[in-house]
Order: C-alpha cells, then sequence, then structure tokens
C-alpha cells in the first residue's frame, strides 16, 4: 500500500534522515521532506522525484513553523500514515566533559531533540488521524538516551534530549495504546556513517535506513510490544 510519509531533518545527502526520504520514494510513496533550511542535496533528488517529493520547510525548534507546515501539507494529502521524526540538534559543546559545558547551551538543544517531534505529532495529529491504515510515528532516538545503558561522561545535552524523547514516546504510548488508529515506536538507529567523524561506524544509512522501514512495517499494528528497540528490533534498556 502506498503511503503517505513525513520524515524530518532530511537536508544532509549523507545522513539517515535522507537515506530515509530516498527508501521511501523507492516505495512509490508520497515523500514530505523537512528541512530547516533549502538542501541542495534534496533540490536533486526532487528532479528524479518531482511528483511524489515534497520538500518541506519546517524548523520544529518552532511552533508556528510545524503548524504551517502541517497547513501545507494538508492542501496537498488528505492524510498522513507514517512519520519519521528524525530531526537533531546538539550544542557546540555536545563533546565536552562536565565542567567545561556551557550549561545555557543545554535548553535549546534539548527544546529541538526533545519537544521538537512533539511539535510535529501535535501538529500532525489531524492528519495521521485521517489514515486508512494504523498511523504509525517512528521517533529516532539514541542508546546516548538510555539510563540504564549509560556509560559516557559527556554529551550531556544530546543524552538527556534523548532520554526526554523516550519518555514522551511512552507517555504517547500510553495515550494510544487503546486507539486502533495510531501507534509509536521510538528506535536506536545504531552507529551509522553520516560523516568524516563516523567514518569507522558499521552500518551505512541508507542499507539500514531500509532495516528500518521494514521494522516500522513489522511493528506498525503492535501495541504490546518493546517499545524502546535498536534498528534490528531488539529491546533496548530505558
Amino acid at each position: 500500500m502506498k503511503q503517505n510519509v513525513l520524515v524530518t531533518g532530511t537536508g544532509r545527502e549523507q545522513a539517515l534522515g535522507f537515506a530515509f526520504v530516498r527508501r521511501y520514494l523507492e516505495q512509490g510513496d508520497m515523500v514530505f521532506a523537512s528541512v530547516r533550511k533549502p538542501s541542495e542535496a534534496l533540490e536533486k533528488l526532487k528532479e528524479k522525484y518531482p511528483e511524489t517529493l515534497n520538500i518541506l520547510m519546517m524548523d520544529i525548534g518552532n511552533t508556528d513553523s510545524v503548524v504551517k507546515a502541517a497547513k501545507e501539507v494538508a492542501s496537498k494529502v488528505d492524510c498522513i500514515d507514517l512519520i519519521v521524526n528524525n530531526a537533531v540538534t546538539t550544542s557546540p559543546d555536545c563533546g565536552k566533559e562536565f565542567m567545561d559545558t556551557n550549561l545555557d547551551y543545554i535548553a535549546k538543544a534539548f527544546d529541538v531533540a526533545a519537544v521538537g517531534p512533539l511539535r510535529v505529532i501535535q501538529a500532525f495529529m489531524p492528519l495521521l488521524k485521517k489514515s486508512s491504515q494504523t498511523a504509525f510515528i517512528a521517533n529516532i532516538t539514541s542508546e546516548a538516551g538510555s539510563i540504564g545503558a549509560c556509560y559516557r561522561t559527556n554529551m550531556i545535552d544530546y543524552a538527556m534530549s534523548k532520554a526526554a524523547l523516550n519518555m514522551a514516546s511512552k507517555t504517547l504510548h500510553n495515550s494510544f495504546k487503546d486507539d486502533p488508529k495510531i501507534n509509536i515506536l521510538c528506535i536506536h538507529p545504531g552507529w551509522n556513517r553520516t560523516n568524516e567523524g563516523n567514518a569507522k561506524a558499521p552500518l551505512d544509512p541508507y542499507e539500514n535506513a531500509e532495516t528500518m522501514r521494514l521494522l516500522f512495517e513489522e511493528r506498525r499494528n503492535v501495541k504490546d510490544g518493546d517499545l524502546f528497540v535498536t534498528y534490528e528490533g531488539k529491546i533496548y534498556p530505558w
């Protein structure tokens, strides 16, 4: 079944969001790829998929921007069947140890990475509710958001925001548990080769995006399974 899909954080060609966009376009789906600023890579991809790729300007750190984007999407399609909340940000001090970290950076990173996906879900909920199947929300989180498995002494802003996104996903799961029209999952996508700094990562974003695409379909109607899982569908500790 063809779907209307929204993917956030899609501007970088080598990154995971862009890979999701490619995979869903290859399935023949209608894709809304959101970016905060123009992306040359997306514009080039649209030349190949002029009818099914929609580039959506949306800043998930700004409620008005998200609401405006939802209205734009609603003017083009009747529903959204799947949201991949992939967009994230980190502070300039993300890699620093605690005593060297400017704590004033944390709130902005938190607002985008943790609250941003909630803005998207809230604004697009009317479109999700109109899906002819069970609408699915995939929140791309991280092992860094696990309290039980935490080993780091840095990345405080990123880890805090992902832990908060996990809690938000659980809270929404509780809200949706009796609603057959909507489901949610939070996924640790593994370590991907998304930039030069991740050159030694074991996972290719394009291949991994397909692994997760299949996982989302497998889990679309599963209400009682593990909520925080890896890209392979294995349970990850909260």
